[in-house]
């Protein structure tokens, strides 16, 4: 799944004997007149420690700090494709492994949203339906219209508890899922009946699939060759959100993300010692096939492409996004963004109240421990270094990091892509697997995985 941050409400205790073996700490640097190879050789000790770790290993590692605009330190480790039966085909990762980066995906349609309003074809707080061709509402609050800030924003009302990926198969249209009557509508499932659209923060994959569907009918074209077209060339990215349309090279350096887990009778079941599982992007033994048939329509079912997920990109891809954003839209010289429109991404729409009366930043449990979402751009979101008894979006152990990014969550995969747009520093890192239930434990210090936090708190020292 796609889903990003509901895992985190999921929280579960841990005993003090795991908890003690995984909470070595992480930064341990408070002098800046290290020399740069003994600071670089001892976050590399960290984060192989890390990837190693017997109770919670890691099945690949691509990290990156970067510093006033420029890699600081980069390490990558463990494997992206894994032969259980003959070691000798496993594939190390490198810099050029691209794993799927889940929903940072969202970040990099927001990139494409930008282009097609420079362009004139979008409008942030017209009624949706205009560029849809059908009406969108929330039936309990059918007078108020969706715009595409409250999709960009997560306070649309939208909700996934009916999916939000309906493929060719199954002949559905948004219009069928999205509409009263419709043969494929949710009814209180799509949308939330309590939650006005613009009143309330939740984070949702539907609305990118919306979007993604808005951006198809105003343009003509299909959601991944637009958003090649308008975004992963202009920056000069390898990867994009169709792998079947990569070359043999890069297809070969797509990452397989893994877990040690398999399911009896309904029932996970971790073994950290056990082979790694496969999840998805196996394209080794199943190359890639295409999500849309030549008779599909561009503006009918934005889902099919995954724009809430789908994207694969290298680490250093993730950099020049980083850098684009942190020039204001300018990269290697070239304006791909004005400079309104990057102001606009970073923007602050939304911000917690702490009391969870404008927004649920719990995932989908209301009684799990503070969620890491405390503020929200377009397609943006802004950690607010929020720490204490429920815990937040701390992002490293010294505490200090006020940041802004996206973080990603599927299959096994985490990743992150977190700036500080004044120093414009920042961090980097994509896993391509976990081989342990990774709410064991619990993070030490904030709502994110432990092992999140070990690789981010190494890579710290590197970025300040």
């Amino acid at each position: 799944m796609d889903l990003m941050i509901s895992r985190r409400a999921m929280l579960a205790a841990t005993t003090a004997a795991s908890l003690a073996l995984l909470q070595t700490r992480a930064y341990g640097f408070t002098e800046r007149n290290m020399t740069t190879s003994t600071l670089a050789d001892e976050i590399l000790a960290q984060l192989r420690a890390t990837v190693d770790d017997v109770a919670m290993p890691l099945a690949s590692l691509a990290a990156i700090a970067v510093r006033e605009g420029k890699v600081s330190f980069e390490a990558y480790l463990g494997r992206r494709y894994i032969d259980s039966a003959n070691p000798a085909l496993d594939r190390p990762v490198d810099a050029n492994t691209l794993f799927r980066i889940a929903s940072i995906s969202k970040l990099m349609v927001t990139l494409g949203v930008m282009r097609l309003l420079e362009e004139g074809k979008l409008n942030l707080d017209a009624d949706a339906s205009e560029f849809l061709g059908f009406t969108l509402r929330n039936p309990s609050f059918a007078d108020r219209p969706i715009t595409l800030r409250m999709m960009l924003s997560h306070t649309s009302s939208m909700r996934d508890d009916a999916g939000y990926f309906f493929d060719s198969k199954s002949g559905l249209t948004l219009a069928d899922v999205l509409s009263p009557g419709g043969k494929g509508f949710g009814a209180g499932k799509m949308w939330s009946p309590d939650a006005a659209p613009g009143d309330f923060f939740q984070y949702a994959n539907l609305p990118w699939g919306v979007i993604g569907t808005m951006m198809e009918r105003v343009t003509g074209e299909r959601f991944d060759r637009l958003m090649q077209t308008r975004v992963i060339d202009p920056i000069g990215l390898v990867g994009g959100f169709s792998p079947v349309a990569f070359s043999p090279e890069v297809l070969g350096n797509v990452a397989t993300l893994y877990r040690k887990r398999t399911e009896e009778n309904g029932k996970e079941i971790w073994n950290p010692a056990g082979p790694w599982v496969p999840q998805v992007d196996d394209f080794v033994t199943s190359p890639p096939t295409s999500r849309a048939g030549d008779d599909y329509v561009p503006g009918t079912n934005g889902t099919l492409f995954g724009p809430q997920g789908n994207c694969r990109l290298t680490a250093q891809g993730l950099f020049r996004v980083m850098q684009l954003m942190t020039n204001e839209g300018e990269i290697d010289g070239k304006r791909v963004l004005t400079t309104a429109s990057v102001r606009a991404m970073m923007s602050r729409q939304w911000v917690d109240d702490e009391k969870g009366k404008n927004g649920n930043d719990r995932g989908e449990s209301a009684d799990g421990p503070a969620d890491t979402m405390n503020a929200w751009g377009l397609g943006v979101q802004h950690f607010m270094d929020r720490t204490g008894p429920g815990r937040g979006d701390r992002m490293v152990e010294p505490g200090g990091f006020l940041a802004s990014g996206h973080l990603g969550e599927a299959y096994g995969l985490t990743s992150l892509m977190a700036f500080d747009p004044a120093s414009r520093s920042g961090l980097i890192f994509l896993v391509g697997g976990v081989g342990a239930d990774p709410f064991l434990p619990a993070g030490t210090y904030s709502s994110f995985f432990r092992y999140e936090e070990r690789i981010m708190s190494a890579l710290y020292p590197a970025m300040k």
